[in-house]
């Protein structure tokens, strides 16, 4: 019986692990969270839509920097983009990162 129990034991920790796929996408994750400017634009796109040109002059970034930032967080659907004519206008796409991203600025600013 105790065989058993320990059989079970190792068996769920096995299910524990985490593939490859799953590790890169969590590590890309926080790796876009790492970086300063992408925290800024996050943090601008919480409450709010904008366009590459509105985040820019917002964060008093340059339209490349914003457009190289965007497609990195478009690429891990961290936000998303609808078009209005030649204008692109960029949302979250991702509550559960917004909120660890709104948990972290939290526990960096609590006293």
């Amino acid at each position: 019986m105790e065989e058993q129990v320990k059989a079970v034991e190792v068996e769920n920790r096995k299910g524990q692990h985490l593939d490859e796929e799953t590790l890169f996408v969590v590590s890309q994750t926080f790796k876009a969270l790492s970086d300063p400017t992408r925290i800024r634009i996050l943090n601008l796109l919480c409450s709010d839509e904008h366009s590459v040109n509105d985040i820019a002059e917002i964060l008093d970034l340059s339209q490349s920097t914003v457009s190289h930032q965007l497609r990195f967080l478009k690429n891990l659907r961290l936000v998303k983009f609808r078009r209005e004519g030649t204008t692109l206008f960029y949302s979250k796409d991702d509550d559960h990162i917004m909120n660890l991203l709104k948990q972290a600025i939290e526990h960096a600013t609590h006293n």
